[in-house]
């Protein structure tokens, strides 16, 4: 079979590899619909190293179809399926106190498991077993549900901020991730969305996303703006949706007093960033981080997809086969697509 190995920072090719080996238990799929992850381009750039292997095979949002079901009965060959893709051991105190994002027993498909940038994927057993698999409805295309992982990192980081419709939010970065935080803060009923971003395509997404208004920081200041938008307030909520550390003290900056931040992207290693402490202090702001999905997280995620009520088919604008895999990087990294899908053709 085809898969995008990567054998170093910044060296991924495609290769013939053997087809995976399985243990009792484990399930085959033919990989329909794979999207590229900003973490996806960290890892490939090497900016991000834990958990990564070298060689292995990136790729954690996908869906696809059941080539060998590992003998469970609620598989049968061809089941159109998508995956939860970090298994969590089950049994440590993360996992037993409702943080089982967080546990530190875990694996994950992408980074300890071979991922979805090949044409057969190894689901373990366990994952089968804990219920990671979810079945596609029939109108529920493999692009939409390589989708639910993304949105499910985002909802946990938005219940960690309580956003409800007494709030004004600003998201920073309306890359995929920031236009899902978008999304989701419509849908919650947010009184306002302000995006920021100095791309010109992003902020347009931004606003048919359901933002209100959708600033480019290099043009103007940034604070003054929020303020000037919130009745000179500042928000009361700020998402830091791309890892640029000069973002962390902004966020500061422009929360309201009680304001909630997070810092919800991933920075790179040894990264620090300066926030206002006083700010913290003296206006009581609620810094938090936001790490991966839990299988609730998931389920929420694909049913809200499912069920229409979060439609996510416009941001993919860009779709490659796998022998493209350098092209759909460089793509997803340039910022000229919103969301780059490698499908099986």
């Amino acid at each position: 079979m085809k898969a995008a190995i990567l054998t170093a920072p910044n060296e991924i090719s495609l290769s013939d590899i053997e087809m995976p080996n399985t243990n009792q238990g484990d399930v085959l799929i033919r990989v329909r619909a794979a999207t590229i992850c900003g973490t996806d381009i960290r890892i490939y750039r090497g900016r991000k190293t834990a958990g990564v292997r070298y060689p292995s095979v990136l790729g954690h949002e996908f869906a696809g179809e059941v080539l060998d079901n590992g003998g469970h009965d609620s598989l049968k060959i061809g089941d159109r399926v998508g995956l939860c893709p970090f298994i969590a051991c089950g049994h440590c105190r993360l996992c037993k106190t409702g943080h089982e994002n967080l546990c530190t027993q875990g694996t994950a498909v992408g980074y300890e498991i071979d991922g979805a940038f090949a044409e057969v994927i190894r689901i373990p057993a366990q994952a089968v077993e804990a219920g990671n698999l979810r079945h596609l409805p029939d109108h529920m295309s493999y692009e939409e549900a390589a989708l639910v992982e993304p949105l499910s990192c985002v909802i946990n980081g938005q219940n960690k901020l309580d956003v409800s419709s007494a709030d004004s939010v600003v998201v920073l970065g309306v890359g995929p991730i920031g236009l899902l935080h978008v999304k989701l803060a419509r849908l919650r009923g947010a009184r306002r969305i302000i995006a920021s971003d100095p791309n010109a395509q992003r902020r347009a997404a931004a606003l048919e996303a359901g933002a209100d208004v959708a600033i480019d920081p290099t043009a103007e200041d940034l604070v003054e703006r929020v303020k000037a938008e919130t009745g000179g307030h500042g928000a009361d909520v700020v998402i830091c949706a791309i890892g640029i550390p000069a973002l962390a003290r902004q966020a500061t900056d422009l929360a309201a007093f009680s304001g909630r931040v997070s810092l919800f992207a991933g920075f790179s290693k040894g990264v620090f960033a300066e926030m206002d402490v006083n700010g913290i202090h003296y206006r009581e702001l609620t810094v938090t981080g936001a790490f991966g999905l839990s299988r609730k997280d998931f389920d929420h995620a694909f049913d809200m997809i499912a069920s229409g009520r979060m439609d996510v088919k416009p941001m993919i604008t860009h779709r490659f086969a796998l022998d493209d895999i350098g092209e759909a990087l460089g793509t997803a990294e340039d910022g000229s697509a919103i969301k780059v899908a490698v499908l099986d053709e």
